[in-house]
């Protein structure tokens, strides 16, 4: 039911879901004078949540600064990784990678610089519908294939949401080392809610934030006034993050 509910509310704070609701109230109403404030409101709105640079504003101070891996000087038992990253096409038996695909390419990387003896990935099905695509099993033997020993991958393809990615991997990584180091590799604005979750069901990660939306402040004149689509999935990121946050400290996930 949780799973349910956070998909449902997901949609419901998206700000392209409140552009439509306000232009089509502004579009029905009979009120000339309402209309015009509507519409008005309908474009601040709409400009306030397409622009990347305020987009930018907000993520910054969430986002969990990355470090540089020559900053890492242990060699972690593990680099989990946090699933998210795919959407499988049934057609052509095959996964399809969106952004948050960096994470399983730095973790790749820290794989074979010897920053990490395994990779292990955690995440189930992510779909209401889809519940026999499991992304974990998905990615091990896409690397498998890229020639990273079967040894070297470890699963968990049960779970989920971030509570259950903690909550699940506990046992397996117990089986491993109780007292392993991890390095818990996730996208820099989901790393906040990530750190409390492994920390709760006391795992013991060290946090590695990749995919980052942020970074240096950019006065480029498309980026700071140009309206951009792009920053609106950048909103239904950040926004779907704050309520995951605030929707776990209720429920004491964190």
């Amino acid at each position: 039911m949780f799973f349910i509910i956070s998909k449902l509310l997901a949609f419901i704070i998206a700000p392209i879901v409140w552009v439509f609701a306000l232009l089509t109230w502004a579009l029905l109403t009979k009120d000339a004078r309402k209309k015009r404030k509507l519409l008005i409101i309908t474009f601040i709105v709409f400009y306030f949540f397409s622009n990347s640079f305020i987009l930018d504003e907000f993520f910054r101070p969430y986002e969990t600064p990355a470090i540089q891996e020559s900053a890492i000087t242990t060699k972690y038992d593990a680099g989990i990784v946090l699933g998210g990253m795919i959407a499988y096409d049934p057609t052509f038996i095959r996964p399809q990678f969106n952004r948050a695909v960096d994470r399983l390419m730095q973790a790749i990387t820290l794989y074979k610089d010897g920053k990490i003896r395994k990779i292990f990935i955690t995440g189930g099905s992510g779909s209401i519908l889809e519940n026999n695509v499991l992304e974990a099993d998905i990615l091990k033997a896409y690397l498998i294939k890229f020639g990273i020993p079967d040894t070297s991958v470890i699963v968990e393809s049960h779970s989920k949401n971030t509570r259950e990615n903690a909550l699940f991997s506990k046992p397996i990584l117990d089986s491993l080392n109780k007292n392993g180091k991890y390095l818990l590799i996730t996208s820099a604005f989901h790393m906040p809610r990530a750190v409390r979750c492994f920390k709760k069901v006391g795992i013991n990660i060290t946090p590695y934030s990749v995919d980052r939306y942020s970074g240096p402040r950019k006065f480029i004149f498309d980026h700071v006034f140009i309206p951009s689509t792009g920053a609106l999935d950048g909103w239904n990121v950040l926004l779907h993050e704050w309520l995951g946050l605030l929707m776990y400290k209720v429920s004491g996930y964190i």
